[in-house]
C-alpha cells in the first residue's frame, strides 16, 4: 500500500515535450478505452490531479462526439496527448469534414438543450483551467484540440 509520502509528486513544467498517439474505431466501447489509456499516459507523466481530470473530462467528450457524429465517415479516428513548455494538449481527429458548432459562434448548441453541449463543456472545463479549444479543418478531416496549463 503506497502513502502518501511515497507517492510521486506531481511534475513540474518541462521545456522536454513527450507525445503519445494512435488510433482507434468510433463505437461506444471505445470511450471508456481511450480515457483509460490517457489516464495511464497522464499517470506516468505525474500530471497534477486537477490538470490530468480536465483533459479527462475533455477526452470522454470529444471522443463522444466523434462516435455519435463522426463515426459514419470515419473509420479509425487519432488520439494525440502532448506535454512540454508547461502545457498538456488533448486531440482527437477525425475524417468527417463538417466542423462542429463552436462555442461563442452564432449557431452555438442551445445550454437549455438536452443534447450538444459537449463541446461548450469542454471549452469552458478549458478556459477554466486557464487553457483553450481549437478546431482545425483539412483535406483529411477535422481535429478538436484542448490545451490547459500542466500544473
Amino acid at each position: 500500500m503506497l502513502t502518501a509520502a511515497a507517492q510521486p509528486a506531481p511534475c513540474s513544467p518541462s521545456p522536454a515535450r513527450s507525445f503519445v498517439h494512435w488510433a482507434a474505431e468510433p463505437t461506444a466501447a471505445t470511450v471508456p478505452q481511450v480515457r483509460a489509456r490517457v489516464r495511464a499516459v497522464l499517470e506516468g507523466w505525474r500530471i497534477a490531479a486537477d490538470a490530468a481530470d480536465t483533459l479527462l473530462l475533455a477526452v470522454s467528450e470529444l471522443v463522444g462526439n466523434v462516435v455519435r457524429h463522426a463515426a459514419a465517415a470515419t473509420g479509425r479516428m487519432r488520439v494525440g496527448v502532448s506535454f512540454g513548455g508547461g502545457w498538456l494538449q488533448l486531440e482527437v481527429s477525425d475524417a468527417e469534414p463538417s466542423l462542429p458548432r463552436l462555442p461563442g459562434s452564432s449557431d452555438e448548441a442551445d445550454p437549455d438543450a438536452e443534447a450538444g453541449r459537449g463541446l461548450l463543456l469542454v471549452h469552458l472545463l478549458a478556459v477554466e483551467a486557464g487553457g483553450e479549444l481549437a478546431v482545425t479543418a483539412d483535406e483529411f478531416g477535422k481535429s478538436v484540440r484542448v490545451r490547459v496549463p500542466a500544473a
